[in-house]
């Protein structure tokens, strides 16, 4: 179907062309879109756009979710196996993984701490695991110091999650002023609807209430405008918000 003279096989090219050069895709990318528009349009959207766009990560979390409620332990008994059967680094960073995601904490902070006395002691992201478990078991100061190193190492790996996962270490710490300028430096620095909250979230927790209601205030205005979709996306984080906040988004 031509539109203005173009056919719209040609301009869905051209959408996925302007993706492919903000995102820093390859060049050959661009040869395929333009040489075949509609069949290079096709396999653009599946290899690149789809695996990295919101409804990809929706859709994942969803699947996840689904599967943990089937059979909440399988994943952590898959991994302790895996390790028993084969205790390789990498089995040991997938047992760590998964005893955080079950909840247990201490196991999973020790085991991330094992992980890094090895081969991957410069790894960020086992570093970044074990401040979730360390923070997750109560260990904060331990948590803050494997932030602050990781920000040190790189401060563009995972920036917003170790941002504010720093954050919620500071204030869990006990150091209210750094927990307050770290949740500010990170909703200016990446204005994300989770910044937001978590920020409102520590703010109530805080008893400051003036600054939680503005901050639900302007959660309240987001979310009047999204789809059954997204609200479904982040139900575990509006729970968070409404606990804390008293209200209802």
């Amino acid at each position: 179907m031509p539109i203005f003279g173009i056919g719209l096989h040609v301009l869905i090219a051209l959408f996925f062309a302007v993706h492919a050069i903000r995102h820093g895709q390859q060049l050959f990318w661009l040869i395929v879109l333009f040489s075949f528009p509609l069949l290079g349009s096709v396999v653009y959207f599946f290899a690149i756009y789809l695996p990295n766009s919101r409804l990809e990560h929706g859709a994942r979390k969803v699947a996840v979710a689904a599967a943990k409620s089937l059979d909440p332990g399988r994943a952590l008994r898959e991994a302790r196996a895996a390790f028993d059967y084969t205790p390789t680094a990498q089995n040991q960073m997938r047992l760590a993984s998964a005893l955080l995601d079950s909840g247990a904490g201490v196991e999973a902070a020790d085991t991330y701490e094992a992980c890094l006395r090895g081969a991957f002691a410069s790894d960020l992201e086992i570093r970044f695991g074990a401040a979730r478990a360390n923070l997750a078991c109560g260990r904060a100061r331990q948590a803050i110091e494997h932030l602050e190193s990781i920000q040190r190492s790189d401060a563009n790996f995972r920036a917003e999650p170790v941002a504010l996962l720093l954050a919620q270490s500071y204030a869990a710490a006990g150091r209210r002023q750094e927990a307050r300028d770290a949740f500010e430096a990170a909703l200016a620095r990446f204005g994300s609807f989770e910044c937001q909250a978590e920020y409102a979230i520590w703010a109530a927790g805080a008893g400051e209430k003036e600054l939680a209601e503005r901050h639900r205030q302007e959660l309240q205005r987001t979310v009047e405008r999204w789809s059954r979709h997204t609200r479904g996306i982040n139900a575990d984080l509006l729970r968070r918000v409404n606990a804390a906040l008293g209200g209802n988004l």
